[in-house]
């Protein structure tokens, strides 16, 4: 039985080049993979999905919280939706920037798993910077079959990073809203100590 797959960690912990490895591998092998972004993320380009490292494949499907996905050959359209027909050869589907998706189209996700035995590799943040839950991580979280954290180190220290530190003019900022695109110039992994020190500082 697929299943669906979270692999979260913070900023800079290499999950979108983890996701373009698995996805390189699965067409060295002749396997068709589905890349999924959301639609909003337009930091690299409209379809693009870029790794730090600076490697980068194009988005198959942009996702949004109207997606819905026919898998039986039976149509789902209805108004205002985006329909993406999934074909029996798909072997994996890989999503990028997962916090980012709506509780419904994670559900719908985590559906093709069942339906399509096609196991879904969602990879993105846990938490905003401000320390809580995105609505997307949170359903992910619920439904997810394994979790795993893909870890990195503190960009102040050498202890593991936990958070997503916002930066606004090179200084540590905790507040604004909760989407706010952005990539090293912006956000940093921070450990919980270094967050709670500059938490502190900034609230005082």
């Amino acid at each position: 039985m697929a299943k669906l797959y979270y692999r979260y960690g913070t900023v800079g912990s290499a999950k979108t080049l983890n996701l373009l490895a698995v996805a390189h591998n699965y067409k060295q092998q002749d396997k068709r993979v589905l890349i999924m972004k959301p639609r909003l993320d337009t930091r690299f380009g409209y379809k693009t999905v870029r790794s730090r490292a600076g490697l980068n494949m194009e988005a198959d499907v942009l996702l949004t919280e109207n997606t819905v996905f026919s898998f039986d050959g039976q149509s789902r359209e209805n108004s205002g939706a985006n329909e993406i027909f999934i074909d029996k050869d798909i072997t994996c589907i890989v999503v990028d920037e997962a916090q980012f998706l709506s509780a419904a189209t994670v559900s719908r996700l985590y559906e093709l798993t069942i339906y399509c035995n096609i196991p879904v590799l969602l990879y993105g943040l846990k938490t905003d910077f401000k320390g809580h839950l995105f609505p997307g991580s949170t359903r992910i979280l619920e439904l997810a079959d394994s979790v795993e954290e893909i870890k990195t180190t503190c960009f102040y220290c050498n202890k593991k990073a936990i958070f997503n530190l916002k930066l606004l003019d090179g200084k540590p900022c905790f507040k604004g809203k909760t989407v706010d695109l952005g990539a090293d110039e912006k956000y940093r992994p921070a450990c919980k100590f270094c967050f709670e020190k500059f938490k502190k500082a900034a609230l005082h």
